[in-house]
């Protein structure tokens, strides 16, 4: 981690790590794992850009990223252009050369505006010389973004694209209960597939509803069971 990540108040979520992802042997999502891991170990692929609709785990891969680019001892930043897109590119981006990895989450909230286009641009072509790393995720993929600069439209090119699916509600389950076991939590079918069927489909609030469950039966005690999820759901 780098200081400026201390000064822009920007923290990663501690569950956000490529061990809590749900990716299961053989599919799409095991091999966006896989390719994450290779660049950060191998330095194999300098540039990734991930794309998919919200909610399908692009921030926790991002963040994980980061995580995992931590415990090799490198080094990184990890800018949520969402909540930065107020900065001004330049000085956000001044230096990055010097990392291992740059991270840049949202690159959709910051498109089609020249001055950040342009930084864009510029800090493709000075990590590129630097042989440093670049990840970075939209809602879109390269081709679908309205980029105005036609260098900057190239450069988006030039990496491994994937596309990260949203779960089914049979998979969002089986991540629910699979970030359950993480927690040392027991959640048996019966109450997953009840809170899958009674709230919103989104897998950060999931998450958070499942966070909010770990603390209540720990607090009270209690199994997770349907009638203890109504009652800590409000359901």
């Amino acid at each position: 981690m780098s200081p400026q990540q201390l000064s822009l108040g920007v923290s990663l979520n501690d569950d956000a790590t490529f061990e809590n992802f749900y990716a299961p042997t053989g599919t799409a999502n095991a091999q966006i794992l896989s390719a994450l891991q290779a660049q950060i170990e191998k330095a194999n692929e300098p540039f990734i850009f991930l794309w998919g609709a919200p909610g399908c785990g692009l921030t926790h891969l991002l963040q994980g990223a980061c995580h995992y680019a931590q415990t090799l001892g490198k080094s990184f930043q990890y800018f949520p252009l969402r909540e930065l897109a107020g900065y001004a590119p330049d000085e956000l981006f001044n230096g990055l050369e010097v990392l291992d990895l740059v991270v840049l989450d949202a690159l959709d909230e910051v498109i089609d505006r020249p001055d950040w286009e342009f930084a864009l641009f510029n800090l493709f072509n000075r990590l590129r010389d630097a042989g440093k790393l670049l990840l970075v995720a939209a809602v879109h993929g390269p081709q679908e973004l309205p980029v105005n600069l036609p260098d900057l439209k190239s450069r988006l090119h030039w990496g491994a694209v994937f596309h990260v699916h949203t779960l089914d509600d049979e998979q969002k389950q089986a991540a629910l209960q699979f970030r359950a076991r993480a927690r040392g939590l027991e959640l048996n079918d019966e109450v997953a597939a009840f809170i899958i069927q009674r709230s919103p489909r989104d897998m950060n609030e999931l998450f958070w509803l499942l966070n909010r469950l770990d603390h209540a039966s720990l607090a009270e005690q209690r199994k997770l069971t349907i009638p203890f999820v109504k009652k800590i759901l409000g359901l």
